[in-house]
């Protein structure tokens, strides 16, 4: 046993756009390290809901869908469709994603409604950017121009690059998105604020606690946020796409799009634990703080700020109401031929066409294996065929021949094993949660451990016998067992063939002093080819 508590864990993925599918670059980053977590914690014995839910009013859908010429209900519509497919296609185990209908709706409004009536928010007139020929203003994905801290090209909202955020009038040099030659202005408007600032004590405490677990980038953008006056998160704002605010102060405004995350992540993991047969009375009570549940957010840099500072306060103005995430695991982007994924440009590789022609392992261990989780990596479809074949399938299907040869699977008597061989079983289970806890989660190490567990045990496998130091065939097994095991987050379709086949894959499990014999699944040999857009190594 790992000695872990076995509370229930809710692990969010970052709330996807629907203005497009799923590319590698968003697999690569939060969505497959938090299926890895989840599955990881399963084995483990724990109960965990992995969940996410479309982002529906964001800017980013008008201004694709003005772009594509159809109607932004069409594209999110279609987007989820293959949002919902390509989540499948890659095995997440998550129980898919939610509708935004009316019990969403409602439970964002609830949510919102509860701070209204606590006296939280509070009235702001603000300078916002305006253009003058469309009547429009601009906030987030509508407008463009340079971050005010880092002098970059930026959107509204939240700086790419530094990850600061810009509110209000503070993009420098802003423009229309939608109508790039329109002038732009700026117009007083009052709006409804959350302000950070009042919560800077308990922000103070919370991260004294915690920020030792994020990883170094995000780490040092909480640092500079926390070192100056702390932004007022905007909750309504002027505008047309999104969920109307029902506050008499803002009449005609819409709520923030940034702000319906922490609402719509309470209301898809309580849709999930309703698919999965469990009821609750509110939506919002696995995340209530009388659960225990432990929460853990996985998310790109981009999205630091938003996910570890604003949701963060958003729950906090709640009082004690709700638990607060124990992590926040963020990664960096993901290249192409040496530059970032962009759906604008198709300068990207969507998920659902490379699983179309890689085997869903191969790919889930070639993206752990090159995740940007300290720093930008880059992806390349002919790397992928060639280190897969000699780092992972090569060596995992020498095992398994030699495995078979060895103890060959249905042999009427389990074998014995030793202290030694459960020792060293144990101990290769111990080092793998060294990269699969959250202290030190890192899908590069873990694929990593896979590779140097299969090169040790095929030279153990094809060692001559009569070695007085060869390991006897039931330790092998057993070990064999342990890394199978230890390997099965991340190559989901060996781990079904083996647990199909009867091999108890469970993490949390003693070491058995029997053991039977078992086939070690087969992995494909090389990808197929069909997608190779780029020659670039990895």
């Amino acid at each position: 046993m790992s000695g872990r508590s076995r509370r229930r864990a809710v692990v969010v993925a970052a709330t996807p756009t629907p203005n497009g599918d799923l590319h590698i670059g968003h697999m690569a980053g939060p969505y497959l390290a938090g299926d890895v977590y989840s599955r990881y914690l399963a084995a483990d014995g724990r109960d965990v809901i992995y969940t996410t839910c479309t982002d529906d009013s964001q800017t980013y859908v008008t201004t694709t869908a003005r772009r594509l010429g159809v109607p932004a209900e069409q594209l999110c519509a279609e987007s989820t469709a293959k949002i919902e497919r390509t989540i499948s296609a890659m095995g997440l185990s998550m129980e898919g994603l939610p509708p935004i209908d009316d019990r969403y709706r409602a439970t964002v409004l609830e949510f919102f409604t509860r701070l209204h009536e606590t006296d939280r928010l509070r009235e702001r007139t603000v300078r916002l950017p305006y253009a003058q020929e469309a009547g429009r203003y601009l906030y987030d994905g509508l407008m463009t121009g340079s971050c005010p801290v880092c002098l970059t090209g930026s959107a509204g909202g939240v700086c790419e690059g530094c990850g600061h955020p810009n509110n209000a009038d503070e993009l420098l040099g802003a423009r229309s998105v939608l109508e790039p030659d329109s002038p732009v202005t700026t117009r007083e408007v009052t709006i409804l604020v959350l302000p950070m600032e009042e919560y800077r004590e308990r922000l103070t405490s919370y991260f004294a606690e915690r920020l030792g677990r994020w990883r170094p980038h995000a780490a040092q953008l909480m640092r500079e946020l926390l070192a100056r006056p702390l932004p007022e998160i905007p909750v309504t704002v002027p505008g047309e796409w999104g969920i109307a605010a029902p506050f008499p102060e803002t009449p005609g405004q819409i709520l923030y799009p940034w702000v319906e995350a922490m609402p719509a992540v309470m209301y898809s993991t309580w849709w999930s634990a309703d698919r999965r047969g469990e009821r609750t009375e509110a939506v919002d009570e696995l995340w209530r703080a009388g659960t225990g549940t432990e929460l853990v957010y996985f998310h790109g840099f981009d999205n630091v700020y938003h996910w570890g500072l604003l949701d963060l306060v958003l729950l906090m103005a709640h009082g004690d109401r709700y638990v607060l995430p124990e992590a926040n695991i963020s990664n960096e982007f993901y290249d192409l031929e040496g530059e970032k994924f962009s759906t604008s440009r198709n300068h990207l590789i969507w998920s659902a066409d490379l699983l179309a022609e890689v085997p869903r392992d191969l790919v889930r261990f070639y993206l752990a294996l090159t995740a940007p989780e300290f720093q930008r990596t880059n992806f390349s479809t002919a790397a992928l065929t060639e280190v897969t074949g000699r780092r992972l399938t090569g060596p995992w299907n020498r095992l398994a021949q030699a495995l078979s040869a060895l103890a060959p699977a249905g042999a009427a008597s389990p074998l014995p094993t030793t202290a030694t061989g459960r020792e060293r079983a144990a101990a290769i289970i111990e080092r793998f949660r060294l990269t699969y806890e959250l202290d030190g989660f890192n899908l590069g190490r873990t694929a990593e451990n896979v590779v140097a567990g299969l090169d040790r045990l095929t030279a153990a496998a094809e060692e001559p016998r009569e070695r007085d130091d060869a390991l006897g065939a039931g330790d092998l097994l057993l070990q064999v067992r342990a890394l199978l095991a230890c390997a099965a987050p991340l190559l989901i379709d060996a781990a079904a063939e083996a647990t199909a086949a009867g091999v108890d894959l469970a993490l949390d499990a003693e070491q058995p002093e029997k053991i039977t014999p078992f086939a070690l699944p087969r992995l494909p040999e090389a990808a197929r080819p069909g997608v190779d857009r780029t020659e670039v190594a990895a």
